[in-house]
């Protein structure tokens, strides 16, 4: 219970100011296209310089907390992840939306957050060195697998269809490898000079999600003024409370999912939101209302979210070894204010590393708090003309594409998949299937030909990816994943020809 004596630092005037703004400003950057917590953190560093070290690191941590968090608003109103973690909340929270209950979807997604965010913290707090061990034993033939067991979620997001979004994974696989291999260095599909960097992830999330809808706006024309608004219910509060709480199965499922996830170095957040939802839609006895609008989807995608926030400091405070990008960009502020991560930093800097542990706890109960209460303004939005809509989401998602790296080239690249997206989902394509390849291709190519490498030293490629403990229960993970999937599908075509 040491924490509890570091308490006091948090709550001084100077600290606690800085706290709200990082909480505040994270909640809105959170909620702009293209501003991912990794920008936010890496943006904030600079204000940081003339702080006490643990003022610093107070406005990092709040600013990475509610930016998580805060993902979610243009997700659910927009259809547009704020960040890639945030992908898995779109396929229920903007169907919530649209059918009139934004504020609803909003607090759900507030709620679980803040329940995912504080179990997380608190496995910071207490599980420190034994996780740190553990997260120490990932190499590159258990992070390939990691990466796999990802892969295995791409057939259920393609909106009914597995072959869909099997197809739409693998376009998202090939859209991965454009541009210079970053191990071998070779040039591959090259065929255009704004190519010649790759597709960045954000620039390419922006453009899946946000121009099908720009284009699907447009289209509307002056035919529909009759239903330009949509009408927007106010949901009761205590009511989105009790639905969390009776939803603790997919509360639980993205709290160990994100937890897990968030523990191991380099795999991100992103992948946690996703595979939360398939597996709490896997257990879920309402398996058919996913993507439809249903609680379980947002709960279990948030959760897992916020979740990974504090586990993925672990390896990053007593290994010196980041969980996820933005614990890497928050290494380099640990750094900059002279703290040196590793086993003995709980130690040598108890006055600074407590108090930022604790206030990413009360952080976590100002994010819900702000969160909710934007909640309640924010689903207005729906209410906008389509035509206004769409001019602001096709502005917020060109500012977006190129404050990444300031370069038209992934301006020109988010509206070329934009495009291509919209057509896809003409014929019943999903964007998410299509992103998830995107993200799991570099990390699973990556970790296969470095674990290759080493293999080739040792006893041979079979030989180092399928022995080992944990190698041997993540292939038993991943098998029991499709099967299991495989046989709800089965199940669900024979479901109404045999009359069960």
């Amino acid at each position: 219970m040491t924490f509890l004596a570091y308490f006091g630092p948090v709550f001084e005037p100077v600290s606690f100011l800085l706290l709200l703004g990082g909480t505040i400003g994270g909640l809105i950057l959170g909620a702009t296209p293209g501003l991912s917590p990794t920008m936010t953190v890496a943006l904030l560093i600079p204000f940081t310089f003339h702080l006490q070290p643990v003022q610093g690191l107070i406005l990092l941590g709040a600013a990475y907390t509610s930016t998580v968090a805060g993902g979610a608003v243009s997700a659910i109103l927009l259809k547009i992840p704020g960040a890639p973690a945030n992908i898995a909340t779109t396929l229920d929270g903007h169907q919530m939306a649209q059918s009139g209950q934004g504020a609803r979807a909003l607090q759900l997604s507030f709620l679980a957050s803040l329940v995912g965010g504080v179990i997380g913290v608190f496995l910071l707090i207490f599980l420190t060195p034994i996780l740190a061990e553990w997260a120490l034993s990932f190499g590159p033939s258990e992070s390939f697998w990691i990466a796999i067991l990802g892969v295995t979620v791409i057939g259920t997001l393609g909106g009914g269809s597995v072959l869909k979004g099997l197809l739409a994974g693998c376009i998202g696989l090939w859209l991965a490898t454009i541009g210079f291999d970053d191990i071998m260095g070779a040039q591959r599909f090259i065929f255009h000079p704004s190519l010649g960097g790759g597709i960045n992830i954000i620039a390419a999330l922006i453009g899946l999600f946000a121009i099908p809808q720009v284009i699907s706006l447009l289209a509307r024309g002056r035919r529909h003024r009759d239903v330009d608004v949509i009408r927007v219910a106010r949901h009761p509060l205590m009511q989105s409370v009790r639905e969390v709480l009776g939803r603790s199965r997919s509360v639980g499922i993205g709290t160990a999912v994100g937890s897990i996830i968030g523990l191991i170095p380099g795999v991100g957040g992103q992948i946690a939101g996703l595979v939360a939802y398939d597996q709490a839609k896997n257990f879920s006895a309402e398996r058919d209302k996913f993507g439809t609008g249903h609680s379980e989807g947002i709960i279990a995608a948030e959760s897992a979210n916020n979740a990974m926030v504090g586990p993925s400091l672990v390896p990053l405070l007593t290994l010196s070894i980041p969980g996820s990008p933005t614990a890497a960009v928050l290494l380099g502020g640990l750094i900059i204010h002279g703290i040196f991560p590793g086993p003995d930093i709980f130690r040598l800097y108890p006055n600074v590393v407590w108090p930022f542990v604790n206030s990413m706890l009360v952080g976590q109960l100002l994010m819900c708090a702000f969160g909710l209460v934007i909640a309640g303004f924010a689903a207005r939005i729906a209410m906008v003309h389509h035509s206004v809509m769409a001019a602001v989401v096709l502005a917020l998602a060109v500012f977006g594409s190129y404050s990444v790296q300031h370069s038209m080239n992934d301006v020109y690249i988010m509206m070329a998949l934009g495009v291509g997206m919209y057509f896809l989902e003409r014929y019943g394509f999903s964007p998410a299937p299509l992103v998830l390849g995107l993200i799991l291709g570099p990390i699973a190519e990556g970790n296969f030909v470095e674990g290759a490498m080493i293999a080739r030293a040792q006893d041979g490629i079979l030989m180092y990816f399928f022995t080992g403990t944990l190698n041997l229960v993540l292939i038993g993970i991943v098998l029991a994943s499709v099967g299991y999937s495989a046989w709800l599908e089965l199940r669900g075509r024979r479901g109404p020809e045999g009359g069960v």
